[in-house]
């Protein structure tokens, strides 16, 4: 089987976003694994007014992992896939909390057009609670907004909502405006065409001096940790992804890992691209070795080739 790629790889996940929610609850430590991905960016004790933009949210439980470890953060969520957009916009959000639909290779740096839509905020916040952590979107909101299109420009939109959302916006010119304080990705680089490409383009959205964390199955290179992820997945995630019927999402999720960069090789990618302070940090329990954070701070040195 090969490797899903761009619009093949969206489909897949619109068709999987039902069942999504579903298989991540049943890995241990997966939220809260996301949420000590969320303090390793070092972001403070006041991170209210900070700007970060959440690549490649998905249902939304790295949004909320956000939420809970930077409470009054101005976050906004981009994904290329409307599906899981959909997941995630119908749980309970704080204010300051923005959907974009657009792919990651779409976006277009710092002068990108503002992608938020509409300005109504009065959505009334029912659905489902926030995934993972406490304190934060599980305890209620007002709703967010969600913007849709792909590729530079301003999205337009009458931005009225009912419900659990706010600020609908339509458009073909959804992008995403920086400068951002950080910028968060999930599952993200090993699933796009050109990490480098991305990677530049995070740079050029980033504030100098912002931070990046990369919250990535990036396999440490010994034997052993490729063996258990193998092991992991043909024994558990295949078999329940299956019988939801979406085995070849997830036999793309155990390709993609083994082909995709090690930890070390993946910080190299990074510090390549224009970053300093690349650390690559491991989170505990059966994913040692498997998953890392990538931490990282834009250098004030621009991005070169790698």
């Amino acid at each position: 089987m090969t490797r899903l790629h761009d619009a093949e790889l969206a489909a897949a996940f619109d068709r999987a976003a039902h069942g999504y929610d579903t298989l991540v609850a049943a890995n241990p430590g997966y939220h809260a694994h996301l949420r000590r991905s969320a303090r390793r960016l070092g972001l403070g004790r006041s991170p209210e007014g900070l700007r970060v933009l959440d690549l490649g949210c998905g249902t939304g439980a790295s949004t909320a992992a956000l939420a809970a470890v930077l409470p009054g953060a101005e976050i906004t969520a981009v994904d290329a896939s409307a599906g899981m957009l959909e997941r995630a916009r119908a749980k309970r959000w704080p204010g300051c909390v923005t959907f974009v639909h657009a792919s990651a290779e779409d976006l277009t740096g710092a002068g990108a057009g503002a992608g938020s839509g509409g300005d109504d905020r009065t959505g009334a916040g029912s659905g489902n609670g926030g995934q993972g952590g406490t304190g934060g979107p599980d305890d209620g909101g007002t709703g967010a907004g969600i913007a849709t299109g792909t590729g530079a420009g301003t999205a337009t939109g009458t931005g009225t909502a009912t419900g659990t959302g706010a600020g609908i916006g339509t458009g073909t010119g959804a992008a995403v405006s920086g400068p951002f304080d950080a910028v968060f990705a999930a599952y993200l680089f090993r699933n796009v065409t050109d990490p480098d490409a991305v990677l530049a383009r995070v740079h050029g959205l980033l504030a100098p001096g912002g931070r990046l964390a990369a919250h990535e199955y990036t396999l440490s290179g010994r034997w052993a940790h490729r063996a258990l992820w193998t092991a992991v997945s043909r024994g558990l995630v295949l078999p329940v992804a299956t019988a939801l019927g979406d085995g070849p999402l997830y036999r793309h999720l155990w390709r993609s890992v083994v082909e995709f960069d090690t930890a070390a090789a993946f910080t190299d990618r990074v510090r390549a691209a224009g970053f300093d302070r690349v650390r690559a940090l491991p989170l505990p329990g059966w994913q040692t070795g498997i998953t890392h954070t990538v931490v990282a701070r834009r250098a004030d040195r621009p991005a070169g080739p790698r």
